[in-house]
């Protein structure tokens, strides 16, 4: 008899539910441990077809670890699978121990890939290297901003200009000096560790060929390259080119309802960071107008920014190149100039 499991994970403890021929046959907790839950799951559910749970900070390890172990793990997507959990009357880990249990006994769900271990260290990379650049703009604005209020303004500049700029400010007033310096002194620190990681990034990008290939269109950097890489994974776990934009939430959005039928804002789902990164790049291609940056995707694009604007223009340009990006991971080949002037 195919049993069905739901788990709630938190951090401390996961909540267990098992059904059986559309009833719930034990429940339970243990410490959030994979290892532990396979041995729980192995003693209660000998027969289980199904082990769902939501995706969350820990389901790249839990689904790993658990199919290691042989349980039947999936990972569900946690905005659809909270529609249907807040149906029930009290929340609580165990009540959503059994929806997520129902859901894996009706099938209802929607399953999502779970990167390898690998493609999130990458992203780990990116997305660490990206805070600490971010805590260095914060940084370098709170001592520009600090030091407004005593008259001082720094003149534009960044890196060794804007270090030197603030210490040429600051000799003649000892006092500011003493409150200013230690804020400078962990700005460089920062931008130092940053400039070590995008170090690490150039050498992960010039060792993958998908990602020197992907660094053949105009505007995409090692950044770009890397996180495209790192998310796609395997250019076949999609089966069209296309679907890579609206998984990347670069699509427009549909409500169709009897006669009312209208399309709305991009949808906006998926990786938030890489559809920026994509959007960047798509406004580097509109904007820059060297030789090199020529190509039918650049024409096309500046035809529809002429027609619907900048913003709506970068918008179906990072589209295109998700769509063109996954297709060059697919056969091999680099970036062809003349290619994506079609719709």
């Amino acid at each position: 008899m195919d049993q069905y499991i739901g788990l709630d994970v938190s951090l401390k403890e996961t909540a267990i539910s098992i059904r059986e021929d559309g009833k719930r046959i034990w429940r339970g907790k243990c410490p959030s441990d994979p290892k532990i839950l396979a041995r729980m799951i192995s003693r209660n559910a000998p027969y289980a077809k199904r082990v769902v749970f939501e995706t969350g900070p820990l389901s790249t390890w839990f689904y790993h670890a658990l199919t290691a172990e042989g349980v039947p793990a999936i990972c569900i997507e946690a905005r659809h699978a909270q529609k249907i959990l807040n149906e029930t009357l009290n929340k609580t880990d165990a009540n959503d121990a059994d929806g997520l249990a129902h859901l894996a006994e009706a099938g209802f769900y929607k399953a999502v890939r779970v990167k390898s271990f690998d493609a999130m260290l990458t992203r780990t990379l990116v997305g660490a290297r990206n805070q600490l650049l971010s805590i260095s703009t914060q940084l370098s604005n709170q001592i520009r901003g600090l030091m407004k209020t005593f008259g001082l303004i720094v003149p534009k500049g960044t890196g060794r200009v804007f270090d030197s700029n603030v210490r040429e400010l600051l000799d003649e007033n000892v006092s500011l000096a003493r409150i200013i310096l230690p804020l400078l002194e962990a700005w460089h620190d920062i931008r130092t560790h940053a400039a070590d990681l995008g170090r690490q990034l150039l050498v992960a990008a010039r060792e993958s060929q998908a990602t020197r290939q992907l660094m053949t269109i105009p505007g995409v950097g090692a950044v770009t390259a890397v996180s495209y890489v790192a998310a796609i994974e395997d250019p076949e776990n999609f089966r069209t080119s296309r679907s890579v934009g609206a998984w990347l939430g670069l699509t427009t959005r549909r409500y169709q309802s009897g006669e009312v039928d209208y399309g709305g804002h991009i949808s906006r789902k998926g990786d938030n960071h890489l559809r920026g990164l994509l959007y960047e790049a798509a406004t580097v291609i509109l904007t820059r107008t060297s030789a090199r940056s020529e190509s039918s995707l650049r024409s096309w694009g500046i035809k529809l920014r002429e027609r619907l604007g900048f913003k709506r223009a970068a918008v179906a340009v990072a589209r295109k190149l998700a769509v063109i990006m996954h297709s060059m991971l697919k056969t091999g080949e680099v970036f062809n100039r003349s290619a994506g002037a079609t719709a």
